[in-house]
């Protein structure tokens, strides 16, 4: 049996009664384009998304859907999944190509993705009322603070163009890089009287968030 299978349940606390599907939920694609985890990543998302959202509904009652949608879209987003994996220490358990070398805290895609993929193998074993609490009990310091609601830097650049100028932001992908399981997008920013700012990241989304950042910085605003 390998190692790692053992090694992760003895990490999670948790049996499986299918080790073959918990060596494809550690498969990245680049160590094998049939079997991986890409299928028990979207079943996991959709699985956290459902215990998050619910949990959230509960905790705040009297506050409106989009506040709840701001305080839900930092739960669930990469940066949150992959922090929660490195917690884990799924970068130990998660099988890669030859290509790849040891998993850092800034592969943020291949964490998140795995984390993902986890919760889809935990709840297909377990059930969902195992899962929830097994997910809450990750995301517990995450929910503790989802009381403070943080604008995100594109929200936040787009609300100051608007304010100031009447006009929205144009972005602009200036190139993307690296493989398909691991690209790297560059994408520019420009409001009216500034110049173009770029940022970098896994996804188009990232990359603007990083861009509307160092613009929002050029003029002092955090």
């Amino acid at each position: 049996m390998n190692k790692k299978i053992l090694d992760l349940e003895k990490k999670i606390n948790i049996t499986s009664n299918n080790k073959n599907l918990l060596l494809q939920a550690l498969t990245h694609k680049s160590s094998n384009p049939k079997f991986n985890n890409e299928k028990l990543e979207f079943l996991g998302d959709r699985v956290i998304g459902l215990i998050l959202s619910k949990k959230l509904f509960d905790l705040y009652p009297k506050v409106n859907e989009g506040i709840l949608d701001k305080r839900f879209a930092k739960l669930v987003n990469r940066k949150t999944c992959s922090s929660i994996a490195w917690k884990l220490d799924l970068q130990n358990f998660i099988i890669l190509g030859d290509a790849h070398k040891k998993i850092k805290k800034t592969d943020e895609k291949i964490l998140s993705d795995s984390c993902e993929a986890l919760i889809g193998l935990i709840y297909l074993e377990k059930g969902f009322t195992f899962t929830e609490k097994f997910v809450l009990k990750l995301w517990k310091k995450e929910l503790n603070e989802s009381n403070v609601t943080i604008i995100d830097p594109k929200t936040k650049l787009q609300e100051y163009s608007l304010k100031l100028y009447k006009k929205l932001p144009v972005y602009k992908h200036e190139f993307s890089k690296g493989p398909q399981h691991n690209r790297v997008f560059k994408i520019s920013v420009k409001i009216t009287g500034s110049k173009k700012f770029t940022g970098q990241g896994n996804s188009k989304k990232d990359a603007q968030q990083n861009a509307a950042k160092s613009l929002l910085s050029s003029i002092s605003i955090k």
